[in-house]
């Protein structure tokens, strides 16, 4: 079994709602010897430099995360894709910590199935950031500020993107425009919606 990663404790201790289904999580995978760290504040477990899970926690929900989930076979039918725009990751979620229990050896193989298709360097097909839908207000803007549409495109994709999706969610477009003045700033700075 891998080792704990001290720094991650603090994760699971701090934990309240789902404190003893995390941990249960945490012991299952970490027998799939897989590298413990902290990265986007959630306990991620990796091969190498390459994530395989990541161990999240919700309101009504705890999950296990598979980065590359949309590629593994789901004989059981338990992936679930998060939203629509979530192109490569899937979730097992779950309620209870008996759920878990009870679940162990299918989990082991889906993880066991994730270090094969990682080790195998078998990768997404994502979508491309051209494809997704720019909101008009966006393109107004890059107009009367070229200076953002310049900032924009030396964003990373997936900072795009993250930004064409917020910016295109809202119905009406004067909260369209609000969004995309609150985040003029961030994106002259380089940085993505979930930067910190």
């Amino acid at each position: 079994m891998s080792r704990m990663n001290p720094k991650v404790d603090a994760y699971f201790n701090k934990a309240k709602r789902w404190r003893e289904e995390l941990e249960k999580l945490r012991t299952i995978v970490l027998e799939c010897d897989l590298t413990e760290e902290l990265k986007w504040r959630h306990p991620c477990y990796a091969i190498g430099e390459r994530n395989i899970v990541l161990i999240h926690d919700f309101k009504e929900y705890c999950a296990l995360l598979f980065f590359k989930g949309a590629l593994l076979k789901d004989v059981h039918g338990i992936l679930i894709q998060q939203t629509k725009n979530v192109q490569a990751g899937r979730q097992i979620r779950f309620t209870h910590v008996r759920q878990i229990a009870e679940m162990k050896p299918i989990l082991e193989a889906y993880i066991e199935e994730a270090i094969e298709v990682e080790k195998a360097g078998l990768k997404v097909e994502l979508k491309k950031t051209a494809e997704f839908v720019m909101a008009e207000e966006l393109k107004n803007k890059f107009t009367e500020v070229p200076a953002l549409k310049a900032a924009f495109y030396a964003l990373t994709p997936g900072r795009q993107r993250g930004y064409l999706l917020h910016f295109s969610a809202p119905k009406q477009s004067k909260t369209r425009e609000a969004r995309i003045e609150n985040c003029m700033e961030r994106i002259f700075k380089g940085k993505g919606l979930q930067d910190e």
